[in-house]
């Protein structure tokens, strides 16, 4: 049986974790206990998560024409991710995320993400071929809305599963979307309206667990006890996880605690690199 396939439009960079027991003050330093440096960014994560997850990830991206652009897009080659259409901008530096969490989970980011490093309508047209060819399409709405509304156009017009992650801020794309996943900021409070205007199941992630919500019916999972250390790419595996599993014949029930356990899984480590299908 042949993997099934994913484009995945969003996020690639250079992650540094460093971790500290509390943040020094003002004109003060403090040592860090943990560094990782690795492949990262949302887009990124998730496609190391489909990867692991036994569907065939096809990474729509921007890295700058540097020394790091080459070390993530050889880091993602060997994770099973097909770079070939990730865009290489010339002259530019590619996008650097630096996270800084204390010893109780809190977190601070400071991103180097300039618009160069962020996809453009032009790119995701000459991407169109590989974009359709693909059983599903996901899209961080961080990216452009001209990039993002392309590409869901072209997924939706080619029959594929397309999966909406994060603010919709941009309305006109929920009728080409069939999940969409956000929290219930991003959501603006409207889970049963989003199913009104075109998605299959929607996807709130609430403080105490993941509500789904399909026509003719409603699950809510409870976070559970997990440990968590660190928050960041649980959102990640999370979508990763619901769409792998969407993409296998899953039900929506399957899917829902499919995805909650690879969220979980995710955030019980450092970094947003997951570690999955082990």
């Amino acid at each position: 049986m042949t993997a099934p396939t994913a484009a995945v439009i969003g996020q690639l960079a250079r992650d540094l974790v460093l971790t500290v027991d509390r943040l020094p003050g003002p004109g003060s330093s403090a040592p860090a206990g943990e560094r990782r440096e690795q492949l990262g960014g949302k887009g990124a994560n998730q496609a190391v998560a489909l990867a692991q997850l036994g569907v065939r990830p096809v990474l729509i991206a921007v890295a700058g024409d540097d020394a790091t652009g080459d070390a993530l897009l050889a880091r993602a080659a060997r994770d099973g991710i097909d770079v070939d259409h990730v865009v290489r901008r010339r002259g530019e530096e590619t996008g650097v995320i630096v996270e800084i969490l204390e010893s109780g989970g809190d977190y601070r980011y400071i991103e180097h993400l300039p618009p160069p490093v962020l996809l453009t309508e032009a790119d995701i047209l000459r991407a169109r071929d590989p974009i359709a060819q693909c059983d599903a399409v996901l899209l961080q709405l961080q990216q452009p809305a001209e990039a993002v509304r392309a590409a869901a156009r072209i997924g939706h017009e080619a029959g594929r599963l397309v999966v909406l992650d994060g603010e919709i801020n941009d309305e006109t794309l929920l009728p080409y979307a069939d999940v969409v996943r956000a929290d219930e900021k991003e959501a603006g409070g409207r889970g049963e309206e989003l199913l009104d205007r075109g998605p299959e199941l929607v996807a709130l992630a609430q403080p105490d667990g993941n509500l789904f919500l399909w026509r003719g019916g409603r699950l809510k999972i409870p976070l559970g006890d997990v440990d968590a250390v660190d928050t960041t790419g649980g959102g990640d595996s999370f979508v990763a996880a619901l769409t792998a599993a969407l993409l296998n014949g899953a039900s929506y029930e399957e899917a829902a605690h499919q995805a909650t356990a690879a969220s979980g899984s995710t955030v019980q480590h450092v970094g947003g690199r997951p570690e999955l299908g082990r």
